[in-house]
Protein backbone atom coordinates (compact mmCIF):
# COMPACT_ATOMS: atom_id res chain seq x y z
CA UNK A 1 0.00 0.00 0.00
CA UNK A 2 1.26 3.46 -0.96
CA UNK A 3 0.61 6.19 1.61
CA UNK A 4 0.00 9.76 0.37
CA UNK A 5 1.64 12.39 2.58
CA UNK A 6 0.92 16.14 2.55
CA UNK A 7 3.83 18.21 3.87
CA UNK A 8 3.18 21.88 4.74
CA UNK A 9 6.26 24.01 5.52
CA UNK A 10 7.23 27.53 4.47
CA UNK A 11 10.83 26.28 4.01
CA UNK A 12 9.82 23.26 1.97
CA UNK A 13 12.67 23.76 -0.55
CA UNK A 14 15.18 23.08 2.22
CA UNK A 15 13.51 19.73 2.92
CA UNK A 16 14.15 18.10 -0.48
CA UNK A 17 16.59 15.51 0.98
CA UNK A 18 13.94 14.46 3.49
CA UNK A 19 11.29 14.25 0.77
CA UNK A 20 13.53 12.16 -1.49
CA UNK A 21 14.26 9.85 1.45
CA UNK A 22 10.54 9.30 2.10
CA UNK A 23 9.83 8.74 -1.61
CA UNK A 24 12.60 6.14 -1.57
CA UNK A 25 10.73 4.40 1.25
CA UNK A 26 7.60 4.19 -0.89
CA UNK A 27 5.68 7.26 0.29
CA UNK A 28 3.99 9.64 -2.17
CA UNK A 29 4.72 13.19 -0.95
CA UNK A 30 2.85 16.38 -1.94
CA UNK A 31 4.28 19.68 -0.70
CA UNK A 32 2.76 23.09 0.08
CA UNK A 33 4.27 26.18 1.67
CA UNK A 34 1.42 27.47 3.86
CA UNK A 35 -1.66 26.50 5.82
CA UNK A 36 -4.21 27.81 3.33
CA UNK A 37 -2.74 25.71 0.51
CA UNK A 38 -2.68 22.70 2.86
CA UNK A 39 -6.42 23.02 3.53
CA UNK A 40 -7.16 23.42 -0.19
CA UNK A 41 -5.06 20.33 -1.01
CA UNK A 42 -6.98 18.26 1.57
CA UNK A 43 -10.27 19.37 0.04
CA UNK A 44 -9.16 18.28 -3.45
CA UNK A 45 -7.85 14.77 -2.72
CA UNK A 46 -7.47 12.30 0.14
CA UNK A 47 -4.21 12.09 2.09
CA UNK A 48 -3.07 9.45 4.56
CA UNK A 49 -1.30 11.93 6.86
CA UNK A 50 -0.19 15.58 7.14
CA UNK A 51 3.28 16.78 8.18
CA UNK A 52 2.67 20.31 9.48
CA UNK A 53 5.19 23.01 10.37
CA UNK A 54 4.04 25.04 13.38
CA UNK A 55 5.76 28.35 12.47
CA UNK A 56 4.37 29.49 9.10
CA UNK A 57 3.41 32.99 7.94
CA UNK A 58 -0.26 33.78 7.59
CA UNK A 59 -2.21 30.84 8.99
CA UNK A 60 -0.10 29.36 11.79
CA UNK A 61 0.46 25.66 12.27
CA UNK A 62 -1.85 25.55 15.28
CA UNK A 63 -4.62 27.39 13.41
CA UNK A 64 -4.19 25.08 10.42
CA UNK A 65 -4.30 22.06 12.74
CA UNK A 66 -7.56 23.26 14.29
CA UNK A 67 -9.15 23.68 10.83
CA UNK A 68 -7.91 20.28 9.66
CA UNK A 69 -9.50 18.68 12.73
CA UNK A 70 -12.81 20.32 11.86
CA UNK A 71 -12.85 19.58 8.12
CA UNK A 72 -10.85 16.33 7.94
CA UNK A 73 -10.83 14.77 11.45
CA UNK A 74 -9.91 11.36 10.04
CA UNK A 75 -6.48 12.54 8.81
CA UNK A 76 -3.66 12.26 11.39
CA UNK A 77 -1.32 15.25 11.74
CA UNK A 78 2.33 15.23 12.82
CA UNK A 79 3.47 18.67 13.93
CA UNK A 80 7.09 19.72 13.35
CA UNK A 81 8.34 22.85 15.11
CA UNK A 82 11.44 24.72 16.21
CA UNK A 83 9.68 25.84 19.39
CA UNK A 84 10.01 23.98 22.67
CA UNK A 85 7.52 26.21 24.46
CA UNK A 86 5.27 24.16 26.69
CA UNK A 87 2.12 26.10 25.83
CA UNK A 88 2.53 25.32 22.12
CA UNK A 89 3.05 21.64 22.91
CA UNK A 90 -0.03 21.64 25.14
CA UNK A 91 -2.18 23.28 22.45
CA UNK A 92 -0.97 20.82 19.82
CA UNK A 93 -1.56 17.81 22.07
CA UNK A 94 -4.95 19.22 23.03
CA UNK A 95 -5.83 19.25 19.32
CA UNK A 96 -5.16 15.51 19.11
CA UNK A 97 -2.00 15.50 17.03
CA UNK A 98 -0.57 12.12 16.09
CA UNK A 99 2.99 13.11 17.02
CA UNK A 100 5.14 16.15 17.89
CA UNK A 101 8.68 16.50 16.50
CA UNK A 102 11.25 19.20 17.40
CA UNK A 103 13.48 20.63 14.64
CA UNK A 104 16.01 19.85 13.49
CA UNK A 105 14.67 16.43 12.55
CA UNK A 106 16.46 13.79 10.53
CA UNK A 107 14.69 11.67 7.89
CA UNK A 108 14.73 8.56 10.08
CA UNK A 109 12.79 10.37 12.82
CA UNK A 110 10.06 11.32 10.38
CA UNK A 111 10.04 7.84 8.85
CA UNK A 112 9.66 6.24 12.29
CA UNK A 113 6.75 8.54 13.12
CA UNK A 114 5.07 7.73 9.79
CA UNK A 115 5.47 4.00 10.37
CA UNK A 116 4.03 4.32 13.87
CA UNK A 117 1.00 6.29 12.77
CA UNK A 118 0.25 4.67 9.40
CA UNK A 119 1.48 1.11 9.60
CA UNK A 120 1.69 0.84 13.37
CA UNK A 121 -1.39 -1.29 13.88
CA UNK A 122 -0.29 -3.79 11.25
CA UNK A 123 3.16 -3.99 12.80
CA UNK A 124 1.68 -4.50 16.27
CA UNK A 125 -0.58 -7.30 14.99
CA UNK A 126 2.30 -8.93 13.12
CA UNK A 127 4.55 -8.81 16.19
CA UNK A 128 1.77 -10.05 18.47
CA UNK A 129 1.12 -12.96 16.12
CA UNK A 130 4.80 -13.86 16.12
CA UNK A 131 5.04 -13.58 19.92
CA UNK A 132 1.94 -15.73 20.46
CA UNK A 133 3.25 -18.41 18.13
CA UNK A 134 6.38 -18.53 20.26
CA UNK A 135 4.35 -18.61 23.50
CA UNK A 136 1.77 -21.11 22.22
CA UNK A 137 3.84 -24.21 22.89
CA UNK A 138 4.83 -23.11 26.38
CA UNK A 139 1.21 -22.39 27.31
CA UNK A 140 0.14 -25.78 25.90
CA UNK A 141 2.79 -27.47 28.01
CA UNK A 142 1.57 -25.62 31.12
CA UNK A 143 -2.03 -26.64 30.38
CA UNK A 144 -0.97 -30.28 30.25
CA UNK A 145 1.09 -30.19 33.46
CA UNK A 146 -0.57 -27.60 35.75
CA UNK A 147 -1.13 -29.11 39.20
CA UNK A 148 -1.79 -26.09 41.44
CA UNK A 149 -4.35 -23.31 41.44
CA UNK A 150 -1.56 -20.73 41.16
CA UNK A 151 -0.37 -22.35 37.94
CA UNK A 152 -3.92 -22.22 36.59
CA UNK A 153 -4.21 -18.56 37.52
CA UNK A 154 -1.03 -17.87 35.58
CA UNK A 155 -2.34 -19.80 32.57
CA UNK A 156 -5.63 -17.91 32.63
CA UNK A 157 -3.90 -14.53 32.88
CA UNK A 158 -1.73 -15.37 29.90
CA UNK A 159 -4.71 -16.57 27.87
CA UNK A 160 -6.66 -13.39 28.60
CA UNK A 161 -3.62 -11.31 27.68
CA UNK A 162 -3.41 -12.99 24.29
CA UNK A 163 -7.17 -12.93 23.78
CA UNK A 164 -7.13 -9.15 24.05
CA UNK A 165 -3.90 -8.75 22.09
CA UNK A 166 -5.09 -10.92 19.19
CA UNK A 167 -8.67 -9.66 19.10
CA UNK A 168 -10.01 -9.52 15.52
CA UNK A 169 -6.84 -11.04 14.04
CA UNK A 170 -6.29 -14.28 12.13
CA UNK A 171 -4.73 -15.84 15.23
CA UNK A 172 -7.74 -15.21 17.50
CA UNK A 173 -9.43 -18.48 16.49
CA UNK A 174 -6.30 -20.48 17.32
CA UNK A 175 -6.06 -18.71 20.66
CA UNK A 176 -9.71 -19.44 21.52
CA UNK A 177 -9.15 -23.10 20.69
CA UNK A 178 -6.28 -23.13 23.18
CA UNK A 179 -8.55 -21.56 25.80
CA UNK A 180 -11.09 -24.34 25.20
CA UNK A 181 -8.35 -26.89 25.75
CA UNK A 182 -7.38 -25.10 28.96
CA UNK A 183 -10.96 -25.21 30.23
CA UNK A 184 -11.17 -28.94 29.62
CA UNK A 185 -8.06 -29.54 31.73
CA UNK A 186 -9.07 -26.97 34.34
CA UNK A 187 -12.38 -28.81 34.82
CA UNK A 188 -10.48 -32.05 35.46
CA UNK A 189 -8.30 -30.19 37.97
CA UNK A 190 -11.34 -28.82 39.84
CA UNK A 191 -13.01 -32.25 39.94
CA UNK A 192 -9.87 -33.71 41.52
CA UNK A 193 -9.37 -30.97 44.09
CA UNK A 194 -12.60 -29.18 44.96
CA UNK A 195 -13.69 -31.53 47.75
CA UNK A 196 -10.33 -31.07 49.50
CA UNK A 197 -10.61 -27.30 49.15
CA UNK A 198 -13.90 -27.15 51.05
CA UNK A 199 -13.10 -29.83 53.65
CA UNK A 200 -9.51 -28.94 54.61
CA UNK A 201 -7.45 -25.85 55.37
CA UNK A 202 -5.33 -26.48 52.26
CA UNK A 203 -7.21 -24.36 49.75
CA UNK A 204 -6.87 -21.19 47.70
CA UNK A 205 -8.47 -17.91 48.71
CA UNK A 206 -12.20 -18.50 48.20
CA UNK A 207 -15.44 -16.53 48.36
CA UNK A 208 -16.21 -16.94 52.06
CA UNK A 209 -12.77 -15.66 53.13
CA UNK A 210 -12.59 -12.37 51.23
CA UNK A 211 -13.62 -10.14 54.12
CA UNK A 212 -11.43 -11.93 56.66
CA UNK A 213 -8.31 -11.96 54.51
CA UNK A 214 -8.67 -8.77 52.47
CA UNK A 215 -11.13 -6.30 54.01
CA UNK A 216 -10.46 -6.68 57.74
CA UNK A 217 -6.66 -6.19 57.48
CA UNK A 218 -7.27 -2.86 55.72
CA UNK A 219 -9.71 -1.78 58.42
CA UNK A 220 -7.14 -2.75 61.06
CA UNK A 221 -4.73 -0.27 59.44
CA UNK A 222 -7.30 2.51 59.75
CA UNK A 223 -8.11 2.60 56.04
CA UNK A 224 -11.46 3.82 54.74
CA UNK A 225 -12.58 0.85 52.64
CA UNK A 226 -15.13 0.60 49.86
CA UNK A 227 -15.81 -3.04 48.92
CA UNK A 228 -17.39 -3.15 45.45
CA UNK A 229 -18.98 -6.24 43.92
CA UNK A 230 -19.53 -6.00 40.16
CA UNK A 231 -21.77 -8.95 39.32
CA UNK A 232 -20.60 -11.23 36.46
CA UNK A 233 -17.25 -9.39 36.20
CA UNK A 234 -14.58 -11.40 34.39
CA UNK A 235 -10.85 -10.83 34.13
CA UNK A 236 -11.03 -9.75 30.48
CA UNK A 237 -13.72 -7.19 31.35
CA UNK A 238 -11.55 -5.81 34.14
CA UNK A 239 -8.67 -5.43 31.68
CA UNK A 240 -10.68 -3.11 29.42
CA UNK A 241 -11.89 -1.06 32.41
CA UNK A 242 -8.47 -0.81 34.08
CA UNK A 243 -7.08 2.01 31.85
CA UNK A 244 -10.00 4.23 32.85
CA UNK A 245 -8.93 4.05 36.51
CA UNK A 246 -5.14 4.17 36.24
CA UNK A 247 -4.97 7.97 36.44
CA UNK A 248 -6.74 7.98 39.80
CA UNK A 249 -5.49 4.84 41.58
CA UNK A 250 -2.43 2.71 42.11
CA UNK A 251 -3.63 -0.75 41.14
CA UNK A 252 -2.85 -4.17 42.61
CA UNK A 253 -4.35 -7.15 40.80
CA UNK A 254 -4.85 -10.79 41.74
CA UNK A 255 -7.36 -13.59 41.21
CA UNK A 256 -9.35 -15.58 43.72
CA UNK A 257 -11.34 -18.81 43.37
CA UNK A 258 -15.11 -18.80 43.70
CA UNK A 259 -17.07 -21.52 45.45
CA UNK A 260 -19.52 -23.78 43.61
CA UNK A 261 -22.13 -23.15 42.41
CA UNK A 262 -20.72 -20.04 40.76
CA UNK A 263 -24.06 -18.31 41.11
CA UNK A 264 -25.18 -15.19 42.94
CA UNK A 265 -27.21 -17.03 45.58
CA UNK A 266 -24.30 -19.17 46.77
CA UNK A 267 -21.11 -17.27 45.95
CA UNK A 268 -22.22 -13.74 46.83
CA UNK A 269 -23.99 -14.76 50.03
CA UNK A 270 -20.81 -16.63 51.03
CA UNK A 271 -18.77 -13.45 50.50
CA UNK A 272 -21.04 -11.28 52.61
CA UNK A 273 -21.59 -13.81 55.40
CA UNK A 274 -18.00 -15.06 55.49
CA UNK A 275 -19.44 -18.57 55.63
CA UNK A 276 -20.11 -21.49 53.30
CA UNK A 277 -23.79 -21.72 52.26
CA UNK A 278 -24.49 -24.69 54.55
CA UNK A 279 -23.23 -22.70 57.55
CA UNK A 280 -25.43 -19.74 56.59
CA UNK A 281 -28.49 -21.98 56.33
CA UNK A 282 -27.78 -23.55 59.74
CA UNK A 283 -26.74 -20.43 61.66
CA UNK A 284 -29.11 -17.94 60.03
CA UNK A 285 -32.02 -19.90 58.56
CA UNK A 286 -34.10 -16.74 58.25
CA UNK A 287 -31.41 -15.24 55.97
CA UNK A 288 -31.04 -18.23 53.65
CA UNK A 289 -33.44 -18.58 50.71
CA UNK A 290 -33.91 -22.07 49.25
CA UNK A 291 -33.94 -22.69 45.50
CA UNK A 292 -37.70 -23.30 45.30
CA UNK A 293 -38.78 -20.25 47.34
CA UNK A 294 -40.31 -17.21 45.65
CA UNK A 295 -38.22 -14.73 47.66
CA UNK A 296 -35.24 -13.09 45.98
CA UNK A 297 -32.17 -15.31 46.33
CA UNK A 298 -30.12 -12.31 47.52
CA UNK A 299 -32.60 -10.47 49.68
CA UNK A 300 -30.48 -10.36 52.85
CA UNK A 301 -27.05 -9.16 51.80
CA UNK A 302 -26.81 -6.24 54.20
CA UNK A 303 -27.92 -8.44 57.11
CA UNK A 304 -25.30 -11.03 56.18
CA UNK A 305 -22.53 -8.43 56.24
CA UNK A 306 -23.72 -7.39 59.68
CA UNK A 307 -23.59 -10.98 60.98
CA UNK A 308 -20.01 -11.34 59.76
CA UNK A 309 -18.88 -8.14 61.44
CA UNK A 310 -20.56 -9.21 64.68
CA UNK A 311 -19.08 -12.70 64.52
CA UNK A 312 -15.58 -11.24 64.26
CA UNK A 313 -16.44 -8.71 67.00
CA UNK A 314 -15.84 -5.76 64.73
CA UNK A 315 -17.40 -2.45 65.70
CA UNK A 316 -17.02 -0.61 62.38
CA UNK A 317 -19.98 1.35 61.13
CA UNK A 318 -20.79 0.39 57.54
CA UNK A 319 -23.14 1.24 54.69
CA UNK A 320 -24.62 -1.06 52.05
CA UNK A 321 -25.82 0.10 48.62
CA UNK A 322 -27.11 -1.85 45.62
CA UNK A 323 -27.02 -0.04 42.28
CA UNK A 324 -29.41 -1.52 39.71
CA UNK A 325 -29.75 1.44 37.34
CA UNK A 326 -28.37 4.86 36.43
CA UNK A 327 -30.75 6.64 38.80
CA UNK A 328 -29.42 4.64 41.73
CA UNK A 329 -25.88 5.43 40.59
CA UNK A 330 -26.55 9.17 40.56
CA UNK A 331 -28.10 8.98 44.03
CA UNK A 332 -25.08 7.11 45.39
CA UNK A 333 -22.74 9.65 43.80
CA UNK A 334 -24.49 12.37 45.78
CA UNK A 335 -24.45 10.17 48.89
CA UNK A 336 -20.66 9.73 48.97
CA UNK A 337 -20.27 12.90 51.02
CA UNK A 338 -22.56 11.38 53.65
CA UNK A 339 -20.60 8.12 53.95
CA UNK A 340 -17.10 9.57 53.67
CA UNK A 341 -16.45 8.97 57.36
CA UNK A 342 -17.73 5.35 57.37
CA UNK A 343 -14.83 2.91 57.77
CA UNK A 344 -16.57 0.35 55.51
CA UNK A 345 -18.92 0.78 52.58
CA UNK A 346 -20.28 -2.15 50.57
CA UNK A 347 -21.54 -1.52 47.05
CA UNK A 348 -23.10 -3.93 44.55
CA UNK A 349 -23.09 -2.94 40.86
CA UNK A 350 -25.53 -5.08 38.89
CA UNK A 351 -25.11 -3.69 35.35
CA UNK A 352 -23.20 -6.61 33.81
CA UNK A 353 -25.60 -9.12 35.34
CA UNK A 354 -28.52 -7.20 33.83
CA UNK A 355 -26.70 -7.06 30.49
CA UNK A 356 -26.17 -10.83 30.59
CA UNK A 357 -29.88 -11.48 31.20
CA UNK A 358 -30.94 -8.86 28.65
CA UNK A 359 -28.68 -10.47 26.06
CA UNK A 360 -30.50 -13.78 26.57
CA UNK A 361 -33.95 -12.24 26.37
CA UNK A 362 -33.48 -9.48 23.77
CA UNK A 363 -32.60 -10.17 20.14
CA UNK A 364 -31.22 -6.65 19.73
CA UNK A 365 -28.89 -6.94 22.76
CA UNK A 366 -27.83 -10.39 21.57
CA UNK A 367 -26.73 -8.85 18.28
CA UNK A 368 -24.86 -6.06 20.07
CA UNK A 369 -23.02 -8.52 22.35
CA UNK A 370 -22.58 -11.42 19.95
CA UNK A 371 -19.08 -12.36 21.11
CA UNK A 372 -16.72 -12.04 24.05
CA UNK A 373 -15.05 -9.08 22.32
CA UNK A 374 -18.39 -7.28 21.91
CA UNK A 375 -19.33 -8.13 25.50
CA UNK A 376 -16.08 -6.51 26.68
CA UNK A 377 -16.70 -3.47 24.51
CA UNK A 378 -20.17 -2.89 25.99
CA UNK A 379 -18.73 -3.29 29.50
CA UNK A 380 -16.08 -0.65 28.80
CA UNK A 381 -18.65 1.70 27.26
CA UNK A 382 -20.98 1.31 30.25
CA UNK A 383 -18.20 2.02 32.71
CA UNK A 384 -16.93 5.02 30.77
CA UNK A 385 -20.30 6.69 30.16
CA UNK A 386 -22.40 5.75 33.20
CA UNK A 387 -22.14 7.21 36.68
CA UNK A 388 -19.79 4.34 37.62
CA UNK A 389 -16.59 6.09 36.54
CA UNK A 390 -17.64 9.28 38.34
CA UNK A 391 -18.32 7.22 41.47
CA UNK A 392 -14.81 5.77 41.38
CA UNK A 393 -13.26 9.20 40.81
CA UNK A 394 -15.14 10.68 43.76
CA UNK A 395 -14.23 7.75 46.01
CA UNK A 396 -10.58 8.37 45.11
CA UNK A 397 -10.99 12.06 45.89
CA UNK A 398 -12.45 11.21 49.32
CA UNK A 399 -9.48 8.97 50.12
CA UNK A 400 -11.21 5.58 50.03
CA UNK A 401 -9.22 2.44 49.43
CA UNK A 402 -11.22 0.24 47.08
CA UNK A 403 -11.52 -3.50 46.64
CA UNK A 404 -13.20 -4.40 43.37
CA UNK A 405 -14.24 -7.99 42.83
CA UNK A 406 -17.15 -10.18 41.80
CA UNK A 407 -19.04 -13.20 43.03
CA UNK A 408 -18.54 -15.13 39.76
CA UNK A 409 -17.78 -14.72 36.07
CA UNK A 410 -19.69 -15.94 33.02
CA UNK A 411 -19.02 -18.11 30.00
CA UNK A 412 -20.54 -18.14 26.52
CA UNK A 413 -22.25 -21.54 26.21
CA UNK A 414 -22.47 -23.51 22.96
CA UNK A 415 -23.01 -27.19 23.72
CA UNK A 416 -26.28 -28.54 25.18
CA UNK A 417 -26.31 -31.64 27.39
CA UNK A 418 -29.55 -33.32 28.40
CA UNK A 419 -30.85 -33.50 31.95
CA UNK A 420 -34.20 -34.63 33.32
CA UNK A 421 -35.57 -33.35 36.63
CA UNK A 422 -38.86 -32.92 38.44
CA UNK A 423 -40.79 -29.67 38.70
CA UNK A 424 -38.79 -28.55 41.75
CA UNK A 425 -35.47 -28.60 39.89
CA UNK A 426 -33.91 -25.15 39.64
CA UNK A 427 -33.78 -23.28 36.33
CA UNK A 428 -30.07 -22.34 36.15
CA UNK A 429 -28.45 -23.64 32.94
CA UNK A 430 -25.00 -24.31 34.44
CA UNK A 431 -25.92 -26.21 37.60
CA UNK A 432 -28.89 -28.25 38.74
CA UNK A 433 -30.01 -29.34 42.18
CA UNK A 434 -32.77 -31.89 42.64
CA UNK A 435 -33.67 -35.26 44.09
CA UNK A 436 -34.50 -37.14 40.88
CA UNK A 437 -32.02 -35.88 38.32
CA UNK A 438 -31.31 -38.03 35.28
CA UNK A 439 -28.07 -37.21 33.43
CA UNK A 440 -24.88 -38.64 31.97
CA UNK A 441 -22.37 -38.57 34.88
CA UNK A 442 -19.45 -38.40 32.43
CA UNK A 443 -20.65 -35.00 31.24
CA UNK A 444 -20.94 -33.29 34.62
CA UNK A 445 -19.34 -32.79 38.02
CA UNK A 446 -21.69 -34.27 40.59
CA UNK A 447 -22.08 -33.81 44.34
CA UNK A 448 -24.24 -36.61 45.71
CA UNK A 449 -23.64 -35.48 49.30
CA UNK A 450 -24.02 -31.66 49.14
CA UNK A 451 -23.41 -31.19 52.89
CA UNK A 452 -19.88 -32.50 52.44
CA UNK A 453 -19.27 -29.63 50.02
CA UNK A 454 -20.67 -26.94 52.29
CA UNK A 455 -24.04 -26.79 50.53
CA UNK A 456 -27.52 -27.05 52.05
CA UNK A 457 -29.63 -29.76 50.42
CA UNK A 458 -33.34 -29.03 49.88
CA UNK A 459 -33.99 -32.77 50.38
CA UNK A 460 -32.07 -35.70 51.83
CA UNK A 461 -31.64 -37.19 48.36
CA UNK A 462 -30.73 -33.95 46.59
CA UNK A 463 -27.79 -33.95 44.19
CA UNK A 464 -25.91 -30.98 42.73
CA UNK A 465 -24.54 -31.33 39.19
CA UNK A 466 -22.45 -28.80 37.28
CA UNK A 467 -21.99 -28.14 33.58
CA UNK A 468 -18.37 -27.80 32.54
CA UNK A 469 -16.49 -25.89 29.87
CA UNK A 470 -19.02 -24.44 27.36
CA UNK A 471 -21.85 -26.89 28.09
CA UNK A 472 -25.33 -25.99 29.30
CA UNK A 473 -28.21 -28.09 30.56
CA UNK A 474 -31.23 -28.63 28.35
CA UNK A 475 -34.44 -30.55 28.93
CA UNK A 476 -35.64 -33.15 26.38
CA UNK A 477 -39.04 -31.43 26.13
CA UNK A 478 -38.96 -28.74 23.43
CA UNK A 479 -35.28 -29.56 23.09
CA UNK A 480 -34.62 -27.85 19.74
CA UNK A 481 -36.39 -24.63 20.75
CA UNK A 482 -34.61 -24.58 24.11
CA UNK A 483 -31.20 -25.13 22.53
CA UNK A 484 -31.74 -22.48 19.87
CA UNK A 485 -32.89 -19.93 22.44
CA UNK A 486 -29.96 -20.36 24.86
CA UNK A 487 -27.12 -21.34 22.53
CA UNK A 488 -24.50 -18.58 22.45
CA UNK A 489 -25.72 -16.87 25.62
CA UNK A 490 -23.56 -15.95 28.62
CA UNK A 491 -24.31 -18.11 31.66
CA UNK A 492 -22.86 -18.80 35.10
CA UNK A 493 -23.11 -21.40 37.84
CA UNK A 494 -20.77 -24.08 36.51
CA UNK A 495 -17.07 -24.83 36.15
CA UNK A 496 -14.77 -22.86 33.86
CA UNK A 497 -11.79 -20.55 34.11
CA UNK A 498 -14.05 -17.59 33.32
CA UNK A 499 -16.54 -18.40 36.08
CA UNK A 500 -14.20 -19.57 38.86
CA UNK A 501 -11.00 -17.50 38.57
CA UNK A 502 -12.16 -13.94 39.01
CA UNK A 503 -10.50 -10.56 39.56
CA UNK A 504 -9.70 -9.22 43.02
CA UNK A 505 -8.42 -5.67 42.60
CA UNK A 506 -7.10 -3.28 45.23
CA UNK A 507 -7.18 0.42 44.30
CA UNK A 508 -5.25 2.95 46.36
CA UNK A 509 -5.91 6.65 45.60
CA UNK A 510 -2.98 8.41 44.02
CA UNK A 511 -1.56 11.50 45.70
CA UNK A 512 -2.97 14.17 43.43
Amino acid sequence: MTYKILWADDEIDLLKPHILFLKGKGYEVTTVSNGVDALEALDKEPFSLVLLDENMPGLSGLETLSRINRSHPEVPVIMITKSEEENIMNQAIGNSIADYLIKPVNPNQIWLSLKKNLGGKDLVVKQATTDYQLDFQQISSLIDTASTIEEWKDIYKRLVYWELKLENTEMSEMMLMQKKEANINFTKFVKRNYEDWVTTDNHPLMSHELFKRKVFPMLDKGEKVCFIIIDNFRLDQWKVVQPLLSDYFDISEELYTTILPTSTQYARNAIFAGLMPLQIAKMFPDLWVEEDEDESLNAHEEELVKTQLERFRRKEKFSYTKLNDSTAGEKFLAKINEIKDFPLNVVVLNFIDMLSHARTESKMIRELANSDAAYRSITESWFRHSSSLDIFKKLADKGFKLIITTDHGTIKVDYPIKVVGDRNTNTNLRYKVGKNLNYNPKQVYEMKSPNKFGLPAPNLSSTFIYACNEDFFSYPNNYNYYVQYYNGTFQHGGISLEEMLVPLITLSPKNR
